[in-house]
Formats: C-alpha cells, structure tokens, sequence
C-alpha cells in the first residue's frame, strides 16, 4: 500500500489539530528486521549455506507485539515473502530493504515503506539505477530511508553519495539497533543538521533483537497517520544501540539456527572459536568508516546540493 498526502499532511498545524490534539494515541513500529525471506547470506564463503536470518515471520510478528509495538513490518533485502504468512494481520504492512546501486559505482541500502506487490516490482527492476528509483519513489510518494549511514556493511562510500543522501533521502536511520553507538549518534546528528526525518529499527537478524529499537509516533492511529505524522515531525527514536557483545552473541544464534535447518554442519562446530575473532574484525572496521566519515560530514557546513549539481551531465540528459 501506499499513500498520498492528505490535507493535514500539507499544512502542519491542521495535522496538529485534527490528529495529534484530538486523538492523542502513540504508534510504535520496528522499521528494521527481517525474517528468512531475506534469503540466502552473501558472507563469501557462506552463499549456499547460511541464511541472512532465522527468523520465522509469524515469531518476528508475534514477539513485536509482545515487546509493545502497535504496528509490524519487515524489511528483507529485495524480498516480500514473507508478506504471504503476515498479509491476513490488519496491523501488518508491507515494506523492503532495496540494495541500490549509486551513481558513484557503490552500493547502499534504501528501507522503503507501505509499498504494494506492484511497487516491489518496480523497485526491484530499477534497484541498479538510483536516479530512476529515486524518481519512482518520489512520484509515488513512499516513504523511505538511508539505513545504517555511517556503516561499511555495503563496502566503500564515495563523499557523493552522501550529497544523494542529503539532497534527497527524506529519512535517515538514526538508530539501529546492530549499530555502534557512536555510529548512531552521528547518524542523528547529521539527520538534524540536514533537517532529514529521524527513524530508528532493530536491524535484527534473530529474535533477540526484535522490537529492542523502535520509532515512535504520537497522534497516530492507523498506518497512514503514522507515517503522516513521521513527515510532520511527530516521530522519535528509542531503544538499544548495537555492541561487539550484541553482535558475537547474534552469530551464535546463527550458528543454532544453521545447525537446526542443516544437521550436517555440525562439522563446522569446531571453527566455532573463531566466531567472536571474526566479528572483532567487523566491529573494527564499523568504528573505523564512522570515524572515517562522521567528522567530514558533521564537520561541514554546505547546504544540501541539487540533483544537476551532483550530477553535472543530469540536466543535459534529463532534456535529452
């Protein structure tokens, strides 16, 4: 599903009056967690054997609830699947985490939310060019988000993509629940100084961390509402950061998950050891892109850039 703006969504103190006075509920939602449906993990290595996660889509919908949220949604990288077993949940809606590929050659992840079946598609066929998504989204007018800002996860981060981000991401994920802490912050930081929507997600991979980072609406009562509200500035933050501890204790739930779908991986139990060496190195290299970046982009005080200035051949092609 998607939505257009209303009319208290153009004119900020109607949205006041009308929703957030006379109806004074709050609305809270995980924007960041996925399910198997995001398939099969892409860790070299481990393609053909490991999935991205675990996690049973009715067990991510059941213990959101549990923890509080009003709302559910999931976030599997380029996969709606699990939207089969979650659609008959009048408080579910649909959303996706979409691998993008930028016009500087990297990639970056892109959470896109109360999308139809018929915007998966579209998103999933113009994933490789981000001016025609960036396009796609805007004419539909989806909401959605840069995810993890200040993480390496996607590889090498060129200072353009950034100015993309700036000029014209509506959100920013400024908490994630797998997420350095001082990553977070910055990402915050940055979503305020650009005057982007703040939005927070567990980024939960197992059941441990669902629902633990959340955002927060208030004056919301349905699904539309809260989105309108988060675009009218009701929205907030809350819930964990990530940790080195949170994370080597995530891979080995992996590890459980795996060998409970493949028994013959128990050969794998003795590099077992190996797990908490391998997410030191993980964890270091996060620190070191924050710390690579924050300073530089919290540092500066440009203006957001336009789409020709980004991208000087745009308006020539764009004509042509």
């Amino acid at each position: 599903m998607s939505f257009a703006p209303s009319f208290t969504h153009n004119f900020l103190l109607l949205h006041r009056l009308f929703i957030s006075l006379t109806y004074p509920f709050t609305m809270r939602c995980d924007l960041h967690v996925h399910t198997t449906g995001s398939g099969m993990c892409n860790t070299p290595g481990l393609t053909r054997i490991c999935k991205e996660s675990y996690n049973q889509p009715l067990d991510v919908y059941h213990l959101s609830k549990q923890r509080g949220m009003t709302i559910v949604t999931v976030t599997d990288h380029d996969s709606i699947e699990a939207a089969e077993s979650l659609r008959k949940f009048p408080d579910f809606f649909l959303s996706e985490e979409v691998t993008v590929r930028m016009p500087s050659g990297t990639e970056m992840h892109l959470g896109v939310y109360a999308i139809s079946e018929r915007d998966h598609v579209e998103i999933q066929r113009r994933r490789s060019d981000f001016i025609s998504l960036l396009m796609y989204l805007t004419e539909r007018k989806l909401f959605f988000s840069v995810n993890h800002v200040f993480s390496g996860l996607t590889g090498a981060r060129h200072a353009e993509d950034f100015d993309w981000f700036a000029s014209y991401v509506p959100a920013f994920e400024a908490r994630n629940g797998q997420m350095w802490k001082e990553s977070n912050r910055n990402a915050e930081l940055l979503a305020g100084k650009l005057r982007k929507i703040r939005i927070a997600g567990s980024d939960s991979h197992t059941l441990s961390g669902v629902a633990r980072t959340f955002t927060r609406v208030a004056g919301a009562r349905t699904i539309e509402e809260f989105f309108l509200g988060l675009r009218n500035g009701h929205g907030s933050i809350h819930g964990e950061d990530g940790s080195y501890t949170k994370l080597t204790a995530d891979i080995f739930r992996f590890a459980g998950g795996l060998l409970s779908e493949r028994p013959w991986a128990v050969a794998l139990l003795p590099f077992t050891f190996l797990i908490p060496v391998i997410t030191a190195g993980h964890w270091l290299n996060e620190v070191r892109f924050c710390k690579r970046w924050a300073p530089r982009l919290n540092g500066e005080s440009t203006e957001p850039r336009m789409l020709w200035e980004v991208d000087s051949g745009f308006e020539a092609n764009y004509a042509g």
